[in-house]
């Protein structure tokens, strides 16, 4: 778990600003304390110094928009301040294969589940998943949550001590949150960043945050919760592509989970994920 509210601060202003020329200094100065300092602090906590954080989560942001988007690799990697040459080189270095493979085995990559290695799936038609898929303005709220760097096959057992630690601020009508940053497709499975808690009111003891209002797609998800992995990479590959919608990476929306039978990990939630127009 990322313990230090400073270095969560960072990696959020590193998220939103990502797009932009960053440096140590600026994310240092955010947090109001000297590069050095931070930078010691950061990779105590992420294992990362704050310039190799930067870098690897502009390639992978890169890497997944190779993936969902059908617009030119050069134009991609502009995005993310690189040149032609320099993209395909920090790329290959990162992935060992260049923008263009990536892209052409983006969609057999994604059929692997990163952790579930024996399952077997399928994406759903555009169809099948547009009948489930809303598009709506989620109004703000408050939110409490600890945040964790790893794999995503970790989740259950921070959700039980999550559960464990705050047992006497959950109520019958708590909804539960979960955000995840990154696609295992694209990312590491121990590199991936998630965000568990709960929404809290006004008077809520501990320190939250409040949840701005935002556009999004709201995916309605129910069954098993193996499946979900199928349900984010249906969006990604067969819903995104054909519509005028495009993830807003610089945002972070919570899933909210509504039903959970813990012993049959059958479960009801909505995949919440913020959009812009093309």
């Amino acid at each position: 778990m990322i313990a230090g509210k400073t270095v969560s601060r960072a990696i959020d202003y590193i998220l939103e600003h990502v797009e932009e020329e960053l440096s140590l200094e600026d994310v240092a100065a955010h947090c109001h304390f000297s590069k050095y300092y931070f930078d010691r602090l950061f990779k105590e906590q992420t294992g990362e110094s704050v310039y190799a954080f930067i870098k690897r989560v502009r390639l992978e942001q890169s890497a997944f928009r190779l993936k969902v988007e059908r617009r030119p690799v050069t134009e991609i990697g502009a995005d993310y301040g690189y040149s032609a040459s320099n993209y395909s080189t920090a790329f290959r270095q990162h992935y060992r294969m260049t923008p263009v493979n990536f892209r052409k085995s983006s969609r057999r990559r994604s059929m692997e589940h990163p952790f579930l290695h024996r399952e077997t799936w399928r994406t759903e038609s555009f169809a099948e998943c547009d009948r489930k898929v809303t598009v709506e303005k989620m109004p703000g709220y408050r939110a409490f949550y600890e945040r964790h760097l790893g794999s995503y096959e970790s989740m259950s057992r921070d959700w039980r001590a999550f559960l464990k630690k705050y047992q006497a601020y959950i109520m019958p009508d708590t909804k539960f949150l979960e955000r995840t940053y990154d696609d295992p497709a694209v990312t590491a499975p121990d590199s991936c960043l998630y965000d568990i808690g709960m929404r809290v009111g006004e008077d809520f003891p501990l320190e939250t945050v409040r949840v701005p209002a935002a556009r999004c797609i709201v995916y309605h998800f129910k069954g098993h919760m193996k499946y979900i992995y199928a349900a984010y990479q249906t969006l990604f590959l067969v819903w995104l592509p054909r519509t005028g919608y495009e993830l807003d990476t610089g945002k972070g929306l919570f899933d909210i989970y509504h039903a959970v039978d813990c012993d049959t990990m059958q479960m009801e939630m909505d995949i919440c994920l913020p959009v812009r127009e093309r």
